[in-house]
Parts: structure tokens; sequence; C-alpha cells
């Protein structure tokens, strides 16, 4: 393993000294200057972060396309359930203040598969006092009824106060009636995982008894909204070349998103207890310290790059998605304090630091674009070929898509798993939509990132509130109200690079334009006409929605 992970870092490390001297050639035709310098820095401190991408994605497509079933040849602990569980599983489900009629009916479907002396279904709840309280007893009272011969293995536990938040609310019922099992199946309020993949899952674990995590990967449900829609079709391609060619060098050593996981009971127990921060706080992300914690302890976590089975629901609108990236934002920028603690591997270290660069990624990426905007108004860009800035522009806008890039390869490569998607050419049309979109979302995303992580340090915090999971429209005010400074932003660095360097407006089109059409953006993305123009094309249908269309089209004939 250890030539795996020194081959993986000098793949990586190729990759971004490739990139790093074609920038430099770029700006080093007239000598180089201070602004220069500073701009080639700020590339440095992204090519970690993107040469990772890259690496993981040319990786993984080689998996995706050379082996027969790329999950076992990441896993190779991975079984196939061969008759019944021999062990007991409580499938804890985490809600506060969710609207239960989309979090029970994918919970009835896994109770109908699963044999019931092996699994239990708890809903762990920490809904405030009230009427979503009232509600959430309501419906699971319900669910007993319309179930008699499992109202036995249905339970609600509910906290009086959030302590510790999510990871606290498990670790609470670990320590109490879940001491009594020995797996937990992890899920989210919008989780849903089908008997199958959760038996597998089950059967991975018992046997093999050091794994403490089973990690499944997880796509989006089948939505009609434009924006989820074209999110989740771009995040799926990506992560599963992403997550095969990470599972490759990384192994035992895996990651944990924190639901749609099955965790060893006993171990988590005993090492996956967090302290609060330093300074009182509690962790935010705390799937990756847990993760780390089990690393450390001796124990495997494994990630599962198969995705059939195992789903999640996106965030419906852009106000939702970027609170959602700023809520993950907090949590991973509170890693800073748990680098230099004694004890840890280099390769917990640099989990931790992944986690960070993530985010930290977009004020290099703001800066990096401010400062190109200016060398190319001071001349500094003149001397070089126009060709050769093209392909500086196109290694950096490719490097960190690498991994859905190469999901996309991989479809259109692939003529039966092309076909799940409604055929190679349903599904190209899907991938150029994605693409432009992801064009527009990119600037929007790092722009209220970059303004989130100046404003951290000061006080802002995000925390941990109740999210709408239900399909909307956004308003123009309210887009207004949200996007106004983005907007600014674009309006003014537009006009700035046509009259100070006009050539260089075809490579910041796709940075300002962005910034530019953020507000209609966020409305269009939302608006349900939008959403049933795409799905009757089929354009980024997923397997399941193709799936369910064609079931749907037989029992109509």
């Amino acid at each position: 393993m250890t030539l795996r992970r020194l081959a993986f870092l000098a793949l990586c490390g190729l990759i971004a000294l490739s990139a790093l001297l074609l920038a430099g050639r770029a700006v080093a035709g007239d000598g180089l200057t201070v602004l220069d310098l500073a701009w080639l820095l700020v590339l440095a401190g992204l090519t970690p972060w993107a040469a990772l991408s890259c690496g993981n994605g040319l990786v993984g497509l080689a998996i995706l396309l050379f082996t027969p079933r790329p999950a076992a040849h990441v896993v190779p602990a991975l079984r196939d359930p061969e008759g019944p569980p021999r062990t007991r599983t409580v499938i804890g489900v985490c809600v506060r203040n969710e609207d239960m009629s989309g979090v029970i009916p994918p919970l009835e479907s896994l109770l109908d598969g699963l044999p019931a002396p092996h699994f239990d279904l708890w809903f762990l709840s920490d809904s405030t006092a009230g009427p979503h309280a009232e509600a959430e007893a309501a419906a699971i009272a319900a669910l007993r009824a319309r179930r008699p011969a499992d109202a036995a293995r249905i339970h609600l536990r509910r906290r009086a106060v959030n302590t510790g938040f999510k990871a606290g609310n498990v670790m609470e019922f670990l320590e109490a009636e879940g001491r009594d099992y020995d797996h937990l199946l992890c899920l989210d309020a919008d989780s849903e995982m089908s008997p199958a993949a959760v038996r597998t899952l089950v059967a991975t674990m018992e046997a093999a008894p050091r794994i403490a995590i089973l990690q499944q990967l997880i796509v989006g449900r089948p939505v009609t909204a434009a924006f989820p829609r074209l999110f989740q079709f771009g995040m799926r391609a990506g992560m599963r070349a992403w997550s095969s060619g990470q599972g490759w060098w990384q192994a035992e050593k895996g990651p944990y998103w924190g639901h749609n996981a099955l965790i060893r009971v006993a171990p988590f127990r005993e090492h996956g207890r967090l302290e609060a921060l330093p300074d009182g706080r509690a962790i935010l992300s705390h799937d990756q310290v847990e993760a780390v914690r089990l690393h450390e302890a001796g124990w495997e976590v494994w990630c599962v790059p198969e995705e059939a089975g195992s789903l999640e629901g996106n965030p419906p609108a852009l106000p939702e998605f970027l609170a959602r990236d700023l809520r993950w934002a907090e949590g991973n920028m509170q890693y800073w304090s748990l680098l230099g603690a004694p004890g840890l591997t280099l390769m917990a270290r640099w989990q931790l630091l992944q986690a960070v660069l993530l985010f930290l990624c977009a004020p290099l990426w703001v800066l990096a674009f401010a400062l190109a905007a200016l060398i190319a108004a001071t001349g500094g860009f003149d001397a070089a070929p126009a060709g050769l800035l093209a392909g500086v522009f196109l290694t950096f806008w490719a490097l960190p898509a690498a991994s859905k890039l190469a999901g996309y390869v991989q479809v259109l490569a692939q003529g039966r798993l092309a076909a799940t998607y409604g055929g190679r050419g349903r599904f190209l049309r899907g991938a150029l939509a994605e693409l432009l979109f992801a064009l527009l979302l990119a600037p929007i995303r790092a722009v209220h990132q970059t303004g989130f992580l100046l404003a951290l340090p000061f006080g802002l915090r995000m925390g941990w509130k109740p999210q709408n999971r239900a399909d909307r429209g956004v308003s123009w005010g309210d887009a207004a109200r949200l996007l106004w400074p983005h907007t600014l932003l674009g309006v003014v660095a537009l006009p700035a690079v046509a009259a100070t360097a006009p050539w260089a407006l075809w490579f910041a089109l796709p940075w300002v334009g962005g910034l530019v059409l953020a507000i209609p953006f966020c409305v269009v993305t939302t608006a349900p006409g939008a959403g049933r123009w795409l799905k009757a094309r089929g354009i980024a249908a997923t397997p399941e929605e193709v799936q369910a269309k064609s079931r749907s089209g037989s029992r109509l004939a």
C-alpha cells in the first residue's frame, strides 16, 4: 500500500508541477514581476487540491473502465449476502424538525426487505418541542399502526437538548439503547437505501471484523427542479470516479460522510466520541474526525464506490445550497485546531488538511482571477501566445473538474451504462447542460464562500439549523437580496477587463459572466417551468428516473 501511495503522490506532483510550469511560461516572456510571482504563488496554493482531483479522476477512470467489478477491486472484502445475517443492526435515522411525509416512505421500503429479527428502526430526534415534535410523534405512531407486525421494532428517541448536534445525538443513543446492537446503519432524514445495498454492507462487515465503518457511495434522488437536477448529475459522475481513485490509494483509511454508512457499534463507541474544541465549541464536521480517530486506533474505514441503492436529497435551490456550503465550511475550518494534535499519522493530518483545502481554495480562486486581471491590464500576458494562454485557462478549469469529466468519459465509453441514462445522446446532452450550469455556479460559489471565510474570524457563524428540503421557487427580490454583492462584483469587473485588456474578455467571461448572471441564474434554476422542460426531454436524468419512467410506460402499455 505504501508503494501505491507513493505512486499516487508522484502522479499528483507531476500534474501540479506541469500546471505551474505552464502558468509560469505564460508570464515569463517579458520577465517576472511581483504581480507575476504573486499569481504563481496563489496558483501553487490551488494545485494540491486540483492535482488531487485530477489524480483521483485518472486512477478512478482506469479502474472503472478496466476492472470487472470496480467496487470489489477497491474494497477486496466486499461480499454479497449468503443467507440471513448473523448480527443485529439498528437503522438510526437522525431527524430535526423534518417533514415526516418525506422521511418515512423510503424507510417502509427498507423494512419490507430486511428481516425483523436482525433489523430495528430508531428515529433519533433533535426536534424542538411543540408542533414539530408533535407532528413527528404522530407520523411515527401512524407508521406503527400501519405495520402492526413491525411495531415492536420501530422506536422514537428524542433529546431535550441537542448537545453536540448530530454527532452527540448518535453517541448518546449508542451509549444507551444502541449498545445492544452490533451495527448502526446511520441515515439522514433525506437518505434512501435499498435492502439489497444494506444486506451487502452487513455481509461485508460480518466477513471483515476489522472494518469499523463501511461507507456506501451516495447519489441524488430523482428530482424535477432544475438546480438539484443539474448539480447531482455532475456530482454523481464525479464521485464515482473520485471515490474509485481515492479508494485505490487510501484503502482502509477511507472517508466517512456521516450517513448511508454501516458502523460497528463497539469501536465507534470507544473511539468516535468527540470532545469540545479548545474554545468550547462542538465539532460540526464530525464525520472525518470520527474516521481519523478510528484509523489511528487501528480500525478500518472503507468506501464502496458503488452507487446502486444509496441515495440522498440535495438542496432544492441555490440559497439552500450556499447555506449548506457555509455550514460545511465552518465545520471544516475547525480542523485547523486539530491538525497539530499529538499522535496523528501523516495520512490523518493530510485527510484533515484535504477537508480544509476544499473550502480554502475559494478565496484563492478569487485572488487568482483578480491577479490575472491585473497582469492582463498591465500587459503582463502580452508576450504569451494566445494558444498558451488558452492552455493555461483550460488546464486550471479541467484539473478540479477531472473526476467529473472522467465519470462522463466512462458513461460514454460503456454502452450498457449509457443505456441506463437513456442512451449516449441523451446522456451527452445532460453532460453539456451540467457543464454550463457548473461554469455559472463556480464563481458564485467561490465568492460566497470567500465572503464567509473572511468574516469567520470575526464571529460569523452558521451553526446547525433545520434544513428546507422541499422544492421551491426563488423570487427576484429574494435572489437580489442574497446575491447583490456577487452581481456588483461582476458588473465592476466586466467593464474593467474590457477597458484595460479587451482580448482577455474571452478568458474572463466564464468567471465574470457567472457573477453578472447570479440573480437570474438563481431564479431560473428554481423556476418550475425550467425543471419540467429538462425532465420532459430527459436532460440530466438519472438511471433511477429512467427506470421509473420505463416501469410506468410498461404499466400503461
